[in-house]
């Protein structure tokens, strides 16, 4: 097999205090080097070399599922020399091991096991609740009408990057970091003439941006609400999420409420410096707006939480 194990490294010391050994676990195994087997059962790298080859040529294991092959470039005095590296798993190394040392093998396998098992067991429970929010988001989808499908791969395509099972992915969770602090506030006039622009992108609908009530102002009193002389919503991305969230979900406009929390959300960001990021180019695509925004709108209430988390998570991760 082709390719160096990627995993998580752990280190492997010996009860009798000789150096440690990074132990690699990937593919629901440990890896090794030959060098890393000598080191493990303090013989030589030939001696291993040797006990590998009689493994094989014996059948006691097949090659192909125990080995991973890997070119590496070295420097030797002032040559660039790429060499072949092998690993090998737990099954392999153990067998070595029987072969030179059985108390120091017996010892790291039991070691390894016990690490394997954690390993296992905490990747489990982070991507079971990694698939649970996942499942969140497609019964919210579910809920949605066509205008979503052009954006939802942007959407899913920032909060779920790479989901493959036993990775640990943020630690399993939306990660909602610290995050920037606000240097501009939104007043109840500038929220008005953002409104109004939109309205005016929209002549022929009457009741666009018309205010139901004092109701726009207390969406932009919430997003300003503290406790205890603490602000609830401290950072930009807290403020911006909250903001979206709910223009959308208080109808604070007679119409128009979808368009017009895009907006204020899009001049919250850019007011406060989060609406580009690297190279200049939007954190959020106009799709990814399009479709979280839609996604809000489907979902009910209880799902609030994911709703507020995802869109802090698509400002802090995109475009960084």
């Amino acid at each position: 097999m082709t390719d160096e194990p990627s995993g998580e490294v752990i280190l492997y010391q010996r009860d009798d205090g000789s150096p440690a050994i990074e132990v690699r676990l990937d593919a629901d195994t440990v890896w090794l080097s030959q060098q890393q087997i000598a080191d493990l059962f303090q013989t030589s790298r030939t001696n291993v070399v040797e006990h590998i080859q009689h493994i094989y040529e014996e059948g006691e294991l097949d090659e192909e599922p125990t080995c991973r092959k890997s070119r590496q470039v070295r420097t030797e005095g002032s040559r660039q020399v790429a060499r072949e590296m092998r690993f090998y798993n737990l099954d392999l190394i153990i067998s070595v091991g029987y072969r030179v040392t059985s108390k120091v093998a017996t010892q790291f396998r039991v070691w390894a096991t016990a690490r394997l098992r954690d390993y296992l067991v905490q990747g489990y429970a982070i991507n079971e609740r990694r698939l649970e929010q996942l499942g969140s988001l497609v019964q919210i989808l579910a809920r949605s009408s066509d205008e979503l499908v052009a954006g939802v791969a942007d959407v899913l395509g920032e909060y779920l990057p790479g989901l493959t099972l036993l990775r640990d992915y943020d630690e399993g969770r939306i990660d909602t970091a610290p995050g920037a602090v606000p240097d501009w506030t939104l007043t109840l006039d500038e929220a008005r003439s953002v409104v109004s622009h939109v309205a005016a992108e929209f002549p022929d609908d009457g009741l666009l941006g018309k205010e139901r009530g004092d109701a726009l102002d207390g969406v932009i009193g919430a997003i300003y609400q503290g406790f205890g002389g603490q602000d609830l919503y401290p950072t930009v991305e807290e403020k911006a999420a909250n903001l979206l969230y709910l223009v959308v979900k208080d109808h604070p406009l007679a119409d128009g409420n979808k368009r017009s929390a895009a907006a204020l959300f899009v001049t919250f960001l850019a007011r406060n410096g989060l609406l580009l990021g690297a190279g200049s180019a939007p954190r959020i695509t106009n799709n990814a707006l399009a479709a979280i925004t839609l996604m809000v709108a489907m979902s009910d209430p209880k799902e609030k939480d994911i709703m507020i988390a995802l869109l802090i998570r698509m400002i802090t991760e995109s475009g960084a």
